[in-house]
């Protein structure tokens, strides 16, 4: 099985960017499949346009534009590339990193499926500082990556004790319905619970409180959406459920620190 070393990945390499430790690496997907391989290093694969099928020895991810992927260092797997455009952004974290920072990456073992939008706009956020290098471009990356680690570390840990079947459920509803503006009271009677009891214990196990969970979900969908060119900002305005485009750049701006066109003039350079 073909090990990739740093920065090595199948396709079309558009930039590389290297800082402490830490390899950015901006690729165009080009191979139709590519057979079972795996990095020396954990890394991320955050995709940010079109779509790639992507297998490990458990499970296979269909992964849209806005999907995210951890792997740890020497886990294998495979991909498979519809018809089509698909880039892909990934973030190489060396041995030496963790390391340095005293941070144990055996705490996230396997390949990861991140589902939580704070961590998806995060990788939004290392994105964009790649193509600005300039000289705190390292010192943010560090940081942010640190800031996401930990995000991540906490989702395992309560993951770890066990999800009432009414979170996992309200996760679904959340994540399948984030156009829909469903109100506390049809979120409760879906889940045969409370509307207390669902305003209360919301924070212990997505750690913020429901109306900016559902805020960040429409803006993670608009990130996704913005890298079609063929899309507006009035049709992702409405397709993500906020009220009109003033709306839509309010919220997003606040959650994402630019605008939607300063954040699209990014994504095609």
């Amino acid at each position: 099985m073909r090990q990739l070393r740093t920065g090595q990945f199948h396709g079309q390499t558009n930039q590389t960017v290297n800082m402490g430790g830490v390899t950015l690496t901006d690729t165009e997907y080009t191979q139709d499949k590519v057979d079972w391989h795996y990095h020396e290093n954990a890394y991320f694969t955050f995709i940010l346009q079109g779509n790639v099928l992507e297998g490990n020895k458990k499970e296979v991810y269909n992964c849209e534009a806005g999907s995210l992927l951890f792997h740890h260092w020497q886990e294998p797997h495979y991909n498979i590339k519809p018809p089509g455009f698909t880039r892909g952004f990934h973030v190489e974290l060396a041995h030496d990193w963790f390391r340095h920072l005293d941070f144990d990456i055996n705490h996230l073992t396997g390949s990861i499926h991140v589902l939580n939008p704070d961590l998806k706009i995060l990788l939004y956020k290392i994105f964009r500082e790649s193509k600005l290098t300039d000289i705190t471009t390292e010192l943010s990356v560090q940081t942010i990556l640190l800031e996401l680690l930990s995000k991540m570390h906490q989702d395992q840990q309560t993951a770890l004790h066990g999800n009432p079947i009414w979170v996992i459920r309200l996760r679904e509803l959340l994540h399948d319905n984030v156009s829909e503006n469903l109100s506390l009271s049809e979120l409760a009677h879906q889940l045969g619970i409370h509307p207390v009891h669902l305003s209360r214990d919301f924070p212990k196990y997505f750690h913020c409180r429901l109306g900016e969970y559902i805020r960040k979900l429409k803006v993670e969908k608009a990130l996704s959406l913005l890298a079609q060119k063929n899309k507006s900002l009035t049709d992702i305005t409405y397709e993500c459920g906020f009220a009109d485009q003033s709306h839509f750049a309010r919220c997003f701006k606040a959650v994402n620190d630019v605008t939607p066109l300063a954040h699209r003039r990014v994504l095609f350079g």
